[in-house]
């Protein structure tokens, strides 16, 4: 399965915010929509960087209650790791894992297309599993 599989089934929204945008109007977003994450977009549509749940709580330790009135653009992170729709789940949960993150937002042609998260590559590949299991066993029993 790929990236694309993924898409056709959960769809291609994306929750996006300015940079401009507060950290406060980004947590309450994230809340509302009960997302880990935000995909910052710049003007003209550019990928411009991801905010965090994480990223938030990290802020705050840091800066206090009083960085949620600052912009998510001294916040975000800046050099996102994207994927392509024609990258496979293991190539997902590899780089998911080696690089400790949680959300790949998905990029063709320069333009964004979705997001994947953890819990997408999990469910998907959680089926996958199932499946041959399933097939071993009707295998098995029919041999």
């Amino acid at each position: 399965m790929n990236v694309a599989s993924i898409l056709h089934q959960k769809g291609r929204a994306v929750t996006t915010v300015s940079p401009s945008a507060t950290l406060l109007e980004v947590a309450t977003k994230l809340a509302a929509k009960r997302i880990g994450a935000v995909v910052v977009v710049e003007t003209g549509g550019r990928l411009g960087g991801i905010i965090s749940e994480r990223d938030i709580i990290r802020a705050l330790a840091t800066n206090g209650h009083d960085c949620l009135s600052r912009p998510v653009s001294e916040v975000m992170t800046r050099d996102v790791v994207i994927c392509q729709e024609a990258d496979t789940l293991d190539e997902l949960m590899a780089m998911m894992t080696a690089r400790r993150f949680r959300h790949l937002p998905v990029v063709t042609d320069d333009s964004l297309v979705g997001i994947i998260s953890i819990g997408d590559v999990v469910k998907h590949h959680v089926a996958e599993v199932e499946m041959e299991a399933t097939a071993m066993r009707e295998y098995i029993t029919h041999s």
